[in-house]
């Protein structure tokens, strides 16, 4: 298994939606394989193939949950229905999002409580789970991913105009940025030994 980099906002295969698997082979065992040792390498919850620059419907997550799913696990061509977004605004304290691939930011957003996942495995088994709160967080972060979307995309206007100034600032916005987990410094402090990043979900 290798860790492979993970591309940052504004790399083409982020902002369109991905191509389904239509070959399960050795190939795309490689891939899921490579994907859960980026994944834990990053310190995410969950990290996409576009992500790492593979423009394939596919996603991986490493998330304790309360709805009975295994811990980590990946889903191929899936589906994800969700209940209905609240409409108020989100609680900083309590739904705040941070992204592999807008590496060190994190902004609230409100996400439905619940999600209906349907797709394969890698072995071409059907997957299908129903996931709640943080766990169902995750499950629409990715399948956005597979869509051309980033959770930025999702802000409401006050936290996308700070969103846009940190790509800006950042650099970011174009072809060529990656970040390399366990060779580049965690962008979110996990080597820090601090606390600061601990209620947001990244993935």
């Amino acid at each position: 298994m290798t860790v492979r980099p993970i591309v940052i906002s504004g790399e083409p295969v982020l902002h369109r939606a991905a191509a389904l698997v239509t070959q399960f082979d050795d190939d795309l065992r490689t891939i899921v394989d490579d994907m859960y040792e980026t994944n834990i390498a990053a310190n995410g919850v969950g990290l996409a193939a576009p992500q790492i620059g593979v423009g394939l419907r596919l996603f991986v997550w490493r998330m304790a949950n309360e709805d009975g799913v295994p811990e980590q696990g990946h889903v191929i061509n899936p589906t994800v229905t969700t209940s209905k977004v609240p409409q108020e605004r989100p609680n900083p304290d309590e739904e705040t999002e941070g992204c592999l691939s807008v590496p060190g930011e994190a902004f609230p957003l409100k996400r439905a409580e619940r999600a209906h996942v349907v797709g394969v495995d890698v072995d071409g088994y059907r997957v299908e789970f129903d996931a709640t709160g943080w766990f169902a967080r995750c499950m629409q972060h990715e399948y956005d991913h597979l869509n051309g979307t980033l959770y930025v995309d999702r802000l409401d206007e006050r936290q996308s105009k700070k969103a846009r100034k940190a790509v800006k600032r950042n650099g970011w916005g174009k072809p060529g940025s990656s970040w390399l987990p366990g060779v580049d410094r965690d962008p979110f402090g996990h080597d820090d030994d601090s606390d600061e990043h601990a209620d947001e979900l990244v993935g």
